[in-house]
């Protein structure tokens, strides 16, 4: 069954780079509304906490210190359909396949540094939101 809501990260590399704007102008119009928006900066141990699902893989290390090179924008958004439509929207995890009007092939710099994070089912979106806010800053 579909939700309402998604989650997403604006990962450092897109940060850094000043992208946050742009990203967040194509998240609207691709016809989501922002629910919730914080920016923070992750400690390893809180990146761990967050990619726990993928400690035992060989990227695991990198992608932790990685997250926590600099500040992500973490955000819920809502949009009917939300998941299937947001990883649409974001492109392929590889920017070289992403497609045109994506916000990977737009300005995302590499697999490793793609510019933002979507959750791939409605119980990760749940999950991951809940990690960055409480319930009452799911308004």
């Amino acid at each position: 069954m579909a939700t309402n809501r998604t989650f997403t990260m604006i990962k450092p590399d897109a940060t850094q780079e000043n992208h946050i704007g742009g990203i967040l102008s194509m998240i609207e119009e691709g016809g989501f509304r922002i629910v919730s928006l914080k920016k923070v900066l992750l400690t390893p141990e809180r990146a761990g906490q967050f990619y726990e699902v993928h400690k035992e893989r060989p990227f695991y290390q990198d992608l932790v210190k990685y997250m926590s090179s600099g500040p992500i924008v973490a955000a819920i958004l809502e949009k009917d359909n939300a998941v299937a439509d947001f990883r649409t929207l974001i492109g392929a995890t590889n920017p070289a396949q992403a497609a045109e009007g994506t916000i990977r092939k737009k300005y995302a710099k590499s697999i490793e540094a793609n510019a933002v994070h979507g959750s791939d089912s409605d119980e990760n979106a749940q999950i991951e939101g809940n990690f960055f806010f409480t319930a009452d800053e799911q308004f």
